[in-house]
């Protein structure tokens, strides 16, 4: 009996070893997925199957992933943790996930991504942070985002969104912008005329509506005419060797007054403004045919003038000479007759 429990015992150890669905979980062994969605969980169940291909964790109040948090499901290829708490990720939270290629991560608590956080998701196509507090990306994200297929950072803090990030995704078919506090300033023209070459290609997005400055507010970006900005100024070598040769020293002084306002000065330079537009190429054709149209009817009222008076000319001249001619006939009749009559 003793024997039979033992062995019982061995083999439920044996069957969780391999992974059985975790209590709080719904598992589908035939596609190879599982749904921990509103669970009430606040880290990720521990007993996953290793064999699972898809896992649903959204709806959860997970506060953070620490490093390698899906070690026991190596073959994961989509990842749902969308409406939780996450705040902070860990750089190798998603180490081990080659196969992963549907990330969602929207609905959370997030302010900025780790520069590295993606780069052993290899084949990762679709990737969406949306509905966060990130305020920035940085440009070596993409690093290895050569696959990626669909980008979704709508509803964040954005101001600005560097060109090479984006150039890094050169299989991206669907961009999703909307909703971020856009500066459409000077910094943002690298990326008006990447999408304008994007859509070119066939690409697809939604929009990016300016919320600054005050001129552009709630304009299209895509709409702007990008000779209306102004060149970003180059800081001056003077200025950048001053940097270098204070340090920090420099950083903890405070600034006065009459230097705050050079700052603001300078950082206004940057901001969009208008000037005066470039004359339109198709007003411009049309007045030069309006012109030339007009110059060939005056032509052809000349020339018509011309053959006018000419063929008046003309006329008038043949009826005056016609009875001349006629009064001189008789004359010389006359005259003949006259010599005629005269004596040998």
């Amino acid at each position: 009996m003793k024997g039979d429990l033992l062995l019982l015992s061995s083999v439920v150890l044996l069957l969780r070893a391999v992974g059985c669905c975790p209590e709080t979980c719904r598992c589908h062994p035939a596609s190879g997925s599982v749904d921990c969605g509103q669970r009430g969980l606040a880290e990720i169940p521990p007993d996953l199957p290793p064999q699972t291909r898809t896992l649903y964790l959204q709806d959860n109040q997970i506060h953070q992933l620490p490093a390698s948090a899906f070690r026991s499901v190596p073959q994961l290829t989509t990842l749902n943790l969308g409406n939780n708490s996450l705040s902070t990720l860990a750089p190798g939270a998603f180490h081990g996930l080659q196969h992963l290629q549907v990330l969602n991560l929207t609905q959370n608590s997030l302010r900025s991504l780790e520069s590295r956080l993606f780069h052993s998701l290899p084949r990762l196509r679709e990737l969406d942070v949306s509905a966060n507090n990130i305020s920035h990306l940085a440009t070596s994200l993409g690093e290895c985002w050569e696959n990626l297929t669909v980008f979704a950072v709508q509803q964040n803090q954005l101001q600005q969104l560097d060109r090479a990030l984006l150039e890094s995704m050169p299989s991206v078919k669907l961009l999703f912008l909307k909703d971020n506090l856009w500066k459409c300033n000077c910094h943002l023209v690298g990326l008006k005329l990447w999408l304008e070459k994007f859509i070119y290609k066939g690409g697809v997005m939604d929009s990016v509506i300016c919320v600054s400055p005050d001129t552009w507010k709630g304009k299209d970006l895509l709409k702007i005419p990008h000779e209306l900005y102004q060149p970003c100024p180059s800081p001056s070598p003077d200025l950048e060797s001053s940097q270098v040769q204070l340090g920090s020293a420099h950083r903890a002084v405070p600034r006065s007054p009459e230097s705050h306002n050079a700052g603001e000065q300078d950082h206004s330079e940057c901001e969009l403004k208008p000037k005066p537009r470039p004359a339109n190429l198709r007003h411009a054709l049309v007045t030069v045919i309006i012109g030339g149209v007009a110059c060939g009817i005056l032509c052809l009222m000349m020339l018509a003038a011309t053959v006018y008076g000419c063929t008046y000319a003309a006329i008038t001249a043949r009826y005056r000479g016609a009875p001349s001619a006629q009064t001189n006939e008789p004359e010389k009749t006359e005259g003949k007759e006259l010599l005629d009559s005269s004596p040998a």
